[in-house]
This record gives C-alpha cells, sequence and structure tokens, in this order.
C-alpha cells in the first residue's frame, strides 16, 4: 500500500545566483505551483539541507524534499556532485532531480543523466518561458508522476 509522505511538500532549488533563483521563484507562484520552493545558495547547503545537518536538523521544520532542482555550476559543491551524494544515500536515491541550468552544452546534458538527473532543463531567460516550464514541472513531476522519495511502501494490517 502506497501512503504519502506529508512532508512531501518541499521543493529544494540549490542556486547560486540570487536572481535565477528570485525568477524561478516567481515563476512557480505564477503558475500555481502550491509546493514551498526552499532555495539553498550552493551545493554544500543542498546537502547539508537533505542529510538535516547544520541548520537544517529540525526535519518538522525542513522536511526532505519531494523535488530537487539543481544548478550545474555553482561555487564549491557542484550540482553534479550534489546528484551523485543524492543518489548514493538510502533516504535520496530515488528523489527526483531535474538539471535547472544555464548549461546546453551536450557533455553536461550526457553527465547529468549518466550521474542519475530525472530531467535536464535550460533555464529560459524570458519570465513567460520559466511559467510554462514551471507548469510543466508541476503537470508532471508534482501531480502526474508516482513514485520517488516521497512515497513510501508501507505495510497494511492485512499484509503482515
Amino acid at each position: 500500500m502506497f501512503s504519502a509522505n506529508p512532508m512531501g511538500n518541499i521543493i529544494l532549488y540549490a542556486e547560486d545566483d540570487d536572481n535565477d533563483a528570485f525568477l524561478v521563484q516567481r515563476a512557480f507562484q505564477q503558475a500555481g505551483v502550491g509546493n514551498r520552493l526552499v532555495v539553498v545558495e550552493d551545493g554544500k547547503a543542498a546537502i547539508e539541507y537533505m542529510a538535516g545537518n547544520g541548520a537544517y536538523t529540525d526535519r518538522a521544520k525542513h522536511p526532505l524534499p519531494c523535488l530537487v532542482l539543481l544548478d550545474l555550476n555553482m561555487p564549491g559543491t557542484s550540482g553534479i556532485e550534489v546528484l551523485k551524494w543524492i543518489r548514493r544515500k538510502p533516504d535520496t536515491s530515488s528523489l527526483p532531480v531535474i538539471v535547472l541550468t544555464s548549461s546546453n552544452q551536450d557533455a553536461d546534458v550526457h553527465g547529468a543523466y549518466v550521474q542519475g538527473a530525472n530531467g535536464y532543463v535550460v533555464k529560459p531567460s524570458k519570465i513567460e518561458d520559466m511559467v510554462i516550464m514551471a507548469r510543466a514541472i508541476k503537470d508532471y513531476w508534482l501531480l502526474h508522476n508516482r513514485g520517488g522519495a516521497w512515497v513510501q511502501v508501507t505495510a497494511s494490517n492485512g499484509d503482515k
């Protein structure tokens, strides 16, 4: 039997550019995404959030996300390093991860998928296009897609 994790309404967005973070937040609002978008400033903070370390130890305030958006090129810990970390950990290994970056280089696209990205989106430059992107993410990843880290298999009394 499947049961949705009640804390699974967070989208974690690792982005070092404040302007890009603002535009994505605005696009998600305009697209009617009801999930809370939590923005962290770099890959190290994304790992700390998902590990529940440092400022993120209180899981009631900082639950595991249902979806991760990752910029590739961040100072320090890159998006690819975060993706590798996510895929190595049992609690996050099936977590949907979309690379959301400005790079359209074939090597970056290929590298992200090799490391386990579920999607690769080049950041649109116009807010209208970002809203379209946000609606697409909402429609597929948040409404129609089944599975991932936020769905847990639990045994009912009759299954024991």
